[in-house]
């Protein structure tokens, strides 16, 4: 076999995939393994490392042993992964001193509470583009220094390494300690003007600077890893909401797309020149290529499909994610109910740590059908709030929102997004568009595509979702859903 395919490892928040794209953009071969949610304390969430490590590589073998291919016919591999989730590891040992803390963690949330209170929010915001949340990965570092047996003497001797999930692998597939720069703009510490580590938030946290990665463009080659049986280039590293950006091809200023995973992410293009949001949103680093930083505008949604998985397994009102649209299905509307999945607080654009989640509207004639159509209306919910702040930020209507991830697949969601955004959804033929991101950056990196423009020209419509009911009863809705908001935030 003389074809040549790219290998990306998509590491995500509840599994590990892996996934060997051709040449035309296609599926060649998957696999996927979960691993476990650890939960110490209400509100924190970790992940072992090392069964991330091993998840993701079983995967790739698995993926390239059902594509029926060897290491030689991997051209270049591409890492995309969950972001902002934290890991410090021994330089020496690869060791990992602590489980992963995970995106979703609230554990620094005091800590979070007391820079807001030093007045560093303006600060942080114009330096990092970030707000100042639990979120991100600056005071996961510092609760692993101030926790963790033996951390901050390790850090001190310089046998400490800090990275988020793309420095996690690809130090465990090549040795090398790095990060790029779409990660590094997730971490509440990275100045995305200066593009440099930020001495000054460094400082007030108590992060040695000899513990963090170097960082790199998004696209190019990192490292070479001959753990799947001969040496491969490893060619780029990139957080999985700014990858899915990239596999949308939305590479010119104002498309969009929104991802449903565990979470929601919304995220428009804006160029070269980074957008402040006046209206809570995130100023991020979509990618680094070709010698240029581009920059993004995003909302991040904290529970998303996460809600389905919650009426899954802890309420067991249906027996998989897949049954949330049929049983929804059985309910016309939501008979009054609305439910706000706040379980971690809320995210863009109202940043409240202390918001929980609640279901309001409920009467003695709410069933099952009602509750699930009000979990699968939260997601599209949540993403229209932050689709109006994006506009708001940008003073521009947004004509069409292309949309991927595994919920996207479901039709009855994805037809209340658009009668909720009243702006048509367009689907495509690939749902995975997180690791054909990182497959289409890898590709670049080492000719296996010429440019963007190739790119774009591989990427194709599944389905598209119009608008079904008129402005009154959207403003109508959404009206309710603002009120539903505001019971979650008391």
């Amino acid at each position: 076999m003389s074809e040549k395919f790219i290998l990306a490892l998509d590491q995500g928040t509840t599994s590990s995939r892996s996934i060997v794209f051709d040449g035309a953009g296609g599926i060649v071969a998957a696999a996927s393994e979960p691993f476990e949610q650890i939960y110490p304390r209400p509100g924190w969430v970790e992940h072992d490392p090392e069964a991330i490590w091993q998840t993701q590589l079983a995967t790739a073998r698995s993926a390239m042993a059902k594509a029926g291919i060897g290491p030689s016919h991997i051209a270049a591999i591409g890492i995309t992964n969950q972001r902002e989730t934290t890991v410090a590891w021994d330089r020496t040992t690869g060791k990992p001193l602590y489980n992963a803390i995970v995106w979703q963690c609230r554990r620094t949330a005091a800590v979070c509470d007391e820079l807001k209170a030093e007045g560093l929010s303006d600060e942080v915001r114009a330096r990092t583009g970030l707000v100042i949340d639990a979120y991100f990965s600056g005071t996961k570092m510092k609760w692993i220094l101030d926790n963790v047996p033996a951390a901050r003497e390790k850090a001190a001797r310089g046998e400490l390494c800090f990275g988020t999930i793309d420095s996690w692998l690809l130090y465990k597939l090549t040795g090398v300690h790095a990060t790029d720069y779409s990660n590094a703009s997730r971490t509440m510490i990275f100045n995305i003007h200066a593009l440099e580590w930020d001495k000054t938030i460094l400082a007030r946290l108590g992060i040695p600077h000899e513990t963090l990665p170097k960082v790199m463009p998004s696209s190019g080659v990192m490292g070479f890893s001959s753990l799947l049986g001969g040496e491969i280039p490893v060619a780029a590293l990139c957080g999985d909401q700014q990858s899915a950006l990239f596999g949308q091809t939305a590479f010119a200023p104002y498309e969009s797309k929104n991802t449903y995973g565990t979470g929601c992410f919304l995220l428009m293009n804006t160029g070269t020149a980074p957008v402040e949001s006046r209206h809570g949103l995130l100023t991020t680093i979509a990618w680094g290529l070709d010698g240029k930083i581009e920059y993004a505008l995003e909302g991040s949604v904290f529970i998303g499909g996460a809600v389905i998985q919650w009426l899954r397994d802890e309420l067991g009102l249906i027996a998989s994610a897949a049954e949330s649209e049929s049983v929804a299905a059985q309910a016309p509307d939501t008979g009054g109910v609305y439910l706000v999945p706040a379980f971690v607080g809320l995210g863009a654009p109202y940043w409240d740590m202390h918001a929980r989640g609640i279901v309001t509207g409920l009467t003695r004639g709410s069933n099952r059908a009602h509750i699930v159509r009000a979990a699968l209306e939260s997601i599209a919910f949540q993403s229209c709030d932050v689709m109006a702040s994006m506009e708001a930020d940008t003073n521009a209507r947004i004509p069409r929102l292309r949309v991927d991830g595994g919920a996207s697949a479901n039709n009855l969601l994805m037809q209340r997004q658009a009668d909720l955004l009243g702006i048509p959804v367009v689907r495509g033929q690939i749902i995975e568009t997180t690791a054909l991101g990182a497959a289409f950056l890898a590709g670049i990196a080492v000719g296996f595509w010429p440019d963007q423009k190739a790119l774009a020209g591989i990427w194709r419509e599944d389905r598209t979702f119009l608008p079904q009911i008129g402005e009154t009863e959207r403003v109508e809705e959404m009206q309710k859903w603002k009120e539903a908001i505001k019971r979650a935030r008391l």
